[in-house]
């Protein structure tokens, strides 16, 4: 199983808001840049949509270290969240529903096919793949209030 890297962020102009996500793959010594938008969204949103756009491009099942630096699509995928409400209807252990629903189904879909491990970094703080994602979400978010 071929391994590859995935680093993504989200960005969101107001939120909700102007939106835009960034997502870099790493494979064998290349990398692919993705970026991607939508005029009103979340912040939220736009990093579960990173991950999802970039897990799509993998043609074949992959070994996949994804790395983000946000919690809720972190925490919502290690921690079983997202696949409890999944079982529950999309309904939280506080009889509230889950938001996002229709990402966090297209997720996990994904994580079916490909073995991922999630990795959470600081966001902002120097990492390079992750400043470059945020400057890919930014510029895609910035490039839509045009």
């Amino acid at each position: 199983m071929k391994h590859v890297n995935i680093y993504t962020d989200g960005a969101c102009r107001g939120n909700p808001g102007i939106g835009g996500w960034g997502a870099i793959l790493v494979y064998n010594g290349h990398e692919k840049e993705l970026s991607g938008g939508e005029t009103c969204t979340t912040n939220n949103r736009m990093e579960l949509t990173a991950a999802i756009r970039a897990l799509e491009v993998l043609k074949e099942p992959c070994a996949v270290t994804l790395t983000s630096d946000s919690r809720y699509l972190v925490d919502g995928v290690t921690r079983g969240w997202a696949a409890s409400w999944r079982a529950r209807g999309w309904i939280k252990g506080d009889k509230t529903p889950a938001l996002n629903p229709d990402l966090w189904g297209q997720l996990l879909d994904l994580l079916e096919k490909h073995k991922v491990e999630f990795v959470w970094v600081h966001g902002h703080a120097g990492h390079p793949y992750n400043e470059r994602c945020d400057a890919l979400a930014t510029a895609y978010a910035d490039s839509l209030k045009r």
